[in-house]
């Protein structure tokens, strides 16, 4: 197919057509197919059937003779303009190392992943038939000989990632391996490649800030470009239906130019859950250019005071402070051409639905694309936004590689600026640790150091310099700025990574010993669903020692303490599928127990980001949703125990006492009557008194306190709760034992499905004693109201469906699983 160019627009889109073959195959065989755009090159090969799925078995390593070897992609489009004309091409997402020829003519190469390339085409260009030519190098070799050629060693995270030295590549750091991700080393163009007509100038970036007081906003537009011949031209933007212009003079070379629109009556965005998320259209115009964005208008600020503990980590939107509650956002597929609009939106989706209102996208990843970003700010979501930096030490030393680094800065935080949903910058995730991490730098820890502040140095000039009004945090975790302390152990300042439960396999309770100004990663691992599993594997395969379910476990031992886990808390089980259901309860109450105790400690607390949203392929990781998108028995827990107003019993062991806690993130205070209760395993359920209490916005507030002797020795603590105008409701449990130390009897639970009269589905649980964590169709694509519950005799439980799903996988049988005893 060749693309024909049209001599009258100034931008033609040139994602059609493309062809992609080897050069340089380990396989001896020439390899051509089908190319497209946007897209990478394992999901090409996989559609023409020329690879076996790699996420089957272990496939993984038998492709990686696609990594170690070259590829050429190409298209050819016909050009009916003047190629006098000045033009440039225009790659906003390549990955990574990269030689772009036009007829034959290099025109630039492309070394980085995290930035957009502009090549002039000059004589290149001809008019008639052209033939455009990416040819790619292979990355992993690529990233040996960067190793090869500094000039002292550089360590990376060899015990996470199996392909070595990615850190000297722009490149998502996770396409290398990690403890949950497949190693392929993908490589593709995954944004758009553009024919862009020059007149006087190339217009780049498009900076947007805006100045809050006094009940008005004063936005700042600002646009970077690249003049070829002096002018005096017309800047115009239209922002949402009015328009404000001026002339500008440019001279060649590279410049920036600025209007500003004063918003009287602003429309605030806020986060989920404290008010609307109104979006502004934005359009910038110059020479017939144009960059259009839709922002939002509000005020963001760290607040980092000090106080009688050490210093705060709380984030204040348009004056008010917000309670973080959310996760950690990796790529959305370990095969890029898989992380469509549409999946992305189901999983984004599925964390609002969860009662989140932020998501960190972790350093280890990539920046996404602008849809990305307008969907966060669509669905209220605050995203703290890494660099794209993680868990290695890197070549700042070398000023070609740490030029990069400042282009990639600059573009990104100029693209993201107009993005409400833009919350904080972070340098980097676990460098300063990992400083310490390995024995050359624990040999030389200045030079390391001195790299590594060299690197967050570039990053926090491009924040003050371009001033977007985000704040800047300089690591994560972090205690403070030019503080090289440590992040995942002290909880006075700063934010914390919390990993003791989990690497050090403590117990759950353990949560309960810290108390983080805002803990912005900690996790615990589960299976993924049967249904996930069976899609990966032979029925011989599902055993949790199998060789191929090790390959999909990346954390060295990771199973092994899961089922160390599950003998620590629960009866072992029966089976393989008992097994699964069991990780996802242990898994969904360590993070239960440690936000419920992290949110009644508001406001010495600010965030609770636990690790991680979503998974880049069929694996056993800390995900609360599997590979594709369904929900974990964690994330129906998350829907409750990250609820706007939340009560929550804490023991006091040194009393003999629970004490019960009520927590309110709404913007408003909250009345509440609290009901308690006890619940025998036999059936027998005691009142134990009844609470009313106001509940403020700044702070929890102490409801009651019980001992164990009122609860009973084989009963769990029931409690519920209900506002005033019943818009609030919720309900919760309290386990005075683990579960394994109790003799639970075996209920006989009745499922009915049936249509209510306005057309919806409604199940009807019963069931005759008491049973816990009941959980209904539990992998399956449709979501319900409510999951993973206790359900009680004579008290039927009534879910509705949430949302349907779209899946790939085969639909499954609807059942009803419960704990057994």
């Amino acid at each position: 197919m060749i693309t024909q160019v049209s001599p009258l627009t100034t931008e033609q889109p040139l994602n059609e057509g493309w062809s992609i073959s080897s050069l340089a195959s380990a396989q001896d065989a020439r390899v051509s197919v089908p190319f497209p755009i946007p897209g990478d090159l394992h999901s090409a090969l996989l559609a023409e059937e020329i690879i076996a799925d790699p996420y089957w078995r272990d496939t993984e390593t038998s492709l990686d003779w696609i990594h170690e070897s070259e590829w050429r992609a190409e298209t050819r489009f016909t050009f009916d303009g003047d190629p006098a004309d000045p033009h440039v091409l225009t790659f906003t997402h390549v990955d990574c190392q990269a030689i772009v020829s036009l007829n034959e003519v290099e025109i630039g190469r492309c070394e980085s992943q995290f930035l957009r390339y502009d090549f002039p085409l000059g004589s290149a260009l001809k008019k008639g038939e052209n033939r455009l030519v990416v040819r790619f190098l292979s990355n992993s070799r690529a990233a040996l000989s960067a190793c090869k050629a500094f000039p002292f060693a550089v360590p990376y995270i060899f015990w996470n990632c199996r392909l070595p030295h990615y850190n000297f590549l722009r490149k998502a750091q996770c396409h290398a391996g990690w403890d949950w991700n497949i190693a392929l080393s993908p490589l593709g163009i995954y944004g758009g490649v553009t024919l862009r007509r020059i007149n006087k100038l190339r217009l780049d970036d498009l900076l947007v800030r805006q100045h809050h007081e006094e009940g008005r906003v004063l936005v700042d537009m600002t646009i970077h470009y690249e003049a070829f011949e002096p002018a005096e031209l017309t800047l115009a933007a239209n922002f949402d239906g009015r328009v404000v212009s001026d002339l500008v003079t440019v001279w060649p070379g590279k410049g920036y130019a600025s209007l500003q629109f004063e918003v009287t009556k602003p429309r605030l965005w806020w986060p989920r859950g404290q008010g609307e998320q109104p979006l502004y259209d934005l359009t910038v115009m110059i020479d017939g250019l144009s960059i259009s964005r839709r922002v939002g208008l509000r005020k963001v600020e760290l607040v980092t005071d000090q106080d009688s503990v050490g210093k705060r980590f709380a984030f204040r939107i348009n004056g008010r402070e917000i309670f973080a509650r959310g996760a950690n956002w990796i790529p959305a597929d370990a095969l890029p051409s898989r992380a469509t609009p549409e999946a992305v939106r189901d999983l984004l989706t599925s964390a609002v639905e969860a009662n989140m209102n932020m998501i960190r996208i972790w350093g280890g990843g990539q920046y996404e694309e602008d849809w990305f970003y307008e969907l966060c700010s669509e669905l209220g979501l605050m995203v703290w936004h890494d660099f794209m930096f993680a868990c290695n030490l890197y070549p700042a030393a070398d000023h070609h590689w740490l030029d990069l680094v400042r282009r990639e800065a600059r573009q990104q935080v100029r693209r993201l600026s107009g993005y409400p949903c833009m919350t904080l910058w972070c340098g980097d995730n676990e460098l300063v640790g990992a400083i310490n991490w390995f024995e050359e730098s624990k040999r030389d820890r200045d030079r390391y150091l001195a790299m590594y502040e060299r690197l967050n140095f570039v990053l926090e000039e491009c924040l003050l310099e371009e001033a977007p009004g985000i704040p800047f945090w300089p690591s994560s975790p972090s205690v403070g700025p030019f503080n090289f302390g440590d992040g995942w152990h002290d909880d006075t300042a700063g934010d914390m990574h919390f990993w003791d439960v989990w690497h050090s396999a403590k117990d759950f309770e353990h949560y309960r010993t810290v108390s983080p100004r805002f803990c912005s990663e900690f996790g615990f691992q589960s299976f993924p669903s049967m249904r996930v599993i069976e899609s990966f594997t032979e029925p011989e395969d599902r055993n949790v020692s199998s060789p191929v379910m090790d390959v999909h476990q990346r954390n060295e031992g990771g199973n092994s303490r899961i089922v160390e886990t599950i003998a620590r808390y629960f009866r072992f089980p029966d089976s393989f599928a008992e097994m699964v259901y069991l990780s996802q309860i242990g898994q969904g109450l360590a993070m239960k127990t440690a936000i419920e105790f992290w949110r009644i400690n508001k406001p010495r607390t600010m965030g609770t980001l636990y690790w991680q949203l979503n998974d880049t392929w069929p694996v056993a990781s800390w995900s609360s949703l599997e590979y594709g998108g369904g929900w974990k028995l964690v994330h129906y827990l998350a829907r409750r125990f990250n609820a706007p107003v939340l009560v929550s019993a804490q023991p006091a062991p040194d009393e003999g006492l629970v004490i019960i806690h009520a927590v309110n993130d709404t913007p408003e205070p909250v009345a509440l009557t609290i009901r308690f209760e006890a619940v025998g395993m036999s059936g027998a359920i005691r009142s134990l008194g009844e609470f009313v209490i106001d509940v403020p916005t700044d702070r929890s507030v102490e409801v009651a306190s019980l001992t164990l002797e009122e609860i009973g020795a084989d009963a769990i603590l029931h409690f519920s709760w209900r506002s005033a105008n019943g818009a609030i409701t919720g309900e919760n449990d309290y386990w005075p034992k683990r579960p394994k130390d109790y003799r639970l009897e075996t209920p006989v639970i009745e499922a009915t499905e049936r249509t209510t009269a306005n057309g919806d589905t409604e199940i009807e649980l019963r069931t005759d004693k008491p049973a816990f964590f009941v959980t209904y169709h539990h992998g399956g694509d449709r979501l319900y109201s409510d999951n993973c519950f206790t359900l009680l005799p004579g008290r039927p439980r009534h879910l509705t469906i949430l949302r349907q799903r779209r899946s790939h996988l085969p639909p499954i049988t609807a059942e009803v699983d419960y704990l057994k005893g």
